[in-house]
């Protein structure tokens, strides 16, 4: 751990379906608020399954709000309950400010199926977006299925999911993260619906690592304290921090905050 680096938090609090946390400085010095979907198997506690990027991003002046949920079939339902539960929570809090939204796995689906169609941030940041079938995400089903007789499919599915960020969705700018080791990433077929757009500006950027780099609980220091940390893993996760607000630090008119969601 780095010898500025505060320890680990616990000013994190619920509010309903939202984690949410706070930067440690003066609440006149927020930088922007960030709401962050995970994905399958880690979203139910992110609190916990991404604690390392969402407080690296909080120790950088970030307010964050954390949906947790369970993943189910109806991929469309469940980016209406998550949109509704972020728009409450920007309610309670009315200031203005610019606004985020960051996804990992099914986390960037549920953003780009967003009922405000992305009008309601200053960008999208989707890592590792992912868009298999039901059967090819859940091996087991496609086994079972069969046998009792029934077919499952998220909805929308993944060619309708396409289909509709296509037609639907208006947010420009959007940083799409793949890293290498990753073979459940789908971020080079989503870029291509994305750029055929007007006046689209997202990006394609390759990172090293995989599917479950940006998730890092950082258990053996909760465990054991600071000394049992990897230092590596902490660095890795502080490189990507920066590169996300990096890139959103150049967004376009990122001080105006749309307010339509």
């Amino acid at each position: 751990m780095s010898p500025d680096r505060p320890p680990p938090s616990n000013r994190w609090k619920q509010q309903g379906s939202l984690w949410c946390l706070s930067p440690p400085g003066p609440a006149g010095e927020l930088a922007g608020t960030v709401e962050f979907i995970g994905g399958t198997l880690l979203a139910t506690s992110p609190q916990i399954s991404y604690r390392r990027l969402l407080e690296a991003l909080a120790a950088r002046g970030l307010a964050i709000r954390a949906w947790s949920y369970v993943p189910g079939f109806d991929h469309q339902s469940q980016a209406t309950e998550a949109w509704r539960a972020f728009r409450r929570g920007r309610q309670a809090s009315p200031a203005e400010q610019p606004l985020l939204r960051l996804g990992h796995s099914l986390g960037c689906k549920l953003h780009l199926l967003a009922p405000d169609g992305g009008r309601g941030c200053s960008g999208l940041v989707a890592m590792c977006f992912n868009n298999f079938s039901a059967d090819r995400s859940i091996p087991l089903l496609a086994d079972l299925a069969p046998r009792l007789g029934v077919r499952t499919e998220f909805s929308p599915s993944p060619q309708e999911t396409l289909r509709l960020v296509g037609l639907h969705y208006r947010q420009p700018r959007n940083l799409l993260l793949r890293f290498g080791n990753d073979a459940l990433d789908q971020s080079r077929r989503l870029i291509g619906v994305l750029q055929q757009r007007p006046d689209d500006a997202s990006t394609l950027v390759e990172r090293p690592g995989d599917h479950l780099t940006p998730a890092s609980a950082g258990l053996r220091q909760n465990l054991l304290g600071p000394w049992a940390d990897d230092p590596a893993r902490q660095r890795q996760i502080d490189r990507l921090a920066d590169q996300l607000l990096d890139w959103w630090g150049h967004v376009p008119n990122l001080n105006k905050f749309p307010g339509t969601g």
